[in-house]
């Protein structure tokens, strides 16, 4: 992976073999980036996604791989107990097969390049667990 700053905002290249949301990650730690927003196109190979079941209060994933372009990622950073929490979704296809995927990024490896832009907000919120709908939720601080 490699990026550049320009002003708030930041450019990721992410390389064949590499895991999406460490390489986000590793960007947000390094460069102290506490609350933005996400957004990539590129192509994947071996994807995990999923959709939060309501009833269960826990996320149901399903692992994809083959060639996949990237229709749309897109999501937020913020932090939860100082750490950095990463809310990104993904929607990946293959018109030649007739498949669309979509939902909550768990895992993407690059399968040839991704191109992906972060913006930096000044602040800070933090993620708190609501046990009323299962999930970390936007904490003000």
């Amino acid at each position: 992976m490699e990026y550049r700053k320009f002003g708030n905002d930041y450019v990721l290249r992410i390389d064949k073999g590499e895991e999406i949301l460490q390489a986000v990650s590793q960007v947000c730690e390094k460069e102290g980036i506490r609350l933005g927003t996400v957004n990539g196109i590129g192509a994947v190979g071996d994807v995990t996604l999923g959709v939060f079941n309501r009833e269960k209060f826990q996320y149901e994933s399903q692992t994809y791989k083959g060639d996949f372009e990237i229709a749309s990622c897109m999501g937020n950073i913020s932090t939860m107990n100082g750490n950095t929490y990463l809310h990104i979704h993904m929607a990946v296809g293959n018109p030649e097969k007739g498949e669309v995927h979509a939902g909550h990024l768990n895992r993407g490896i690059i399968s040839l390049t991704g191109e992906f832009f972060l913006h930096q907000i000044e602040g800070e919120t933090d993620r708190e667990y609501s046990s009323e709908v299962g999930l970390n939720l936007i904490k003000f601080v």
